[in-house]
């Protein structure tokens, strides 16, 4: 069992927001909210919706996006952005930790876009009100990605080429996760584990 104080604890190291005043750069923020629930501690995602010219169209991923010049800091960021997409306020929330950094490697005019996310511990029920970005929402139990329940890995073409790349796949539903929240995952799950789950999280 991982419950939700002992996870908080060995996260309580990691530090707290590297985000200052927007500079200009492109930058995003994501939010990964632990909750217990039903005698398990819980990690939540959502289902992107279906959007033609969106790179993350039905991706599995953390709620989050991009920074914008009234935002204070990236945690701000990643507060708002849950507020709006799922209606869930962190305010009141536990603000474990924040990840390191990972480019999402979609290029604009400014560069490549950066991500922060951040951890959040959740200590009260909640009921997820999802707006027009998002399809669905998943409350997934922490034990099952600590046992690596569902990775594997799937084909994938980019710039005519085969790759197979490392993936969860979410029981029921067959929800699969990969990519940059993938990448997050990984990083939480071996800030958390002593031993995070075979050779396909090993991989990124």
């Amino acid at each position: 069992m991982y419950d939700l104080a002992s996870l908080a604890k060995k996260l309580g190291g990691l530090g707290a927001d590297p985000g200052g005043p927007p500079d200009g750069s492109p930058r995003a923020a994501v939010a990964a909210i632990f909750r217990e629930a039903s005698g398990s501690t819980e990690l939540f995602f959502i289902q992107r919706a279906e959007k033609e010219g969106d790179p993350w169209s039905g991706h599995i991923a953390f709620p989050g996006g991009r920074r914008e010049a009234k935002d204070p800091t990236l945690v701000a960021t990643a507060i708002r952005e849950t507020r709006e997409e799922v209606g869930i306020d962190l305010e009141g929330a536990e603000l474990l930790a924040h990840l390191p950094d990972v480019p999402a490697f979609t290029r604009t005019k400014r560069g490549t876009l950066v991500v922060t996310p951040y951890v959040f511990a959740l200590r009260r029920d909640v009921v997820p009100q999802p707006n027009h970005e998002v399809a669905s929402t998943i409350w997934v139990p922490f034990e099952t990605l600590a046992r690596g329940e569902g990775k594997g890995t799937f084909r994938w073409v980019w710039d005519g080429k085969e790759l197979d790349l490392p993936c969860i796949r979410f029981q029921p539903g067959g929800h699969m996760l990969w990519g940059m929240t993938y990448r997050m995952l990984e990083t939480l799950l071996e800030a958390l584990l002593p031993d995070p789950p075979g050779d396909v999280l090993a991989g990124g």
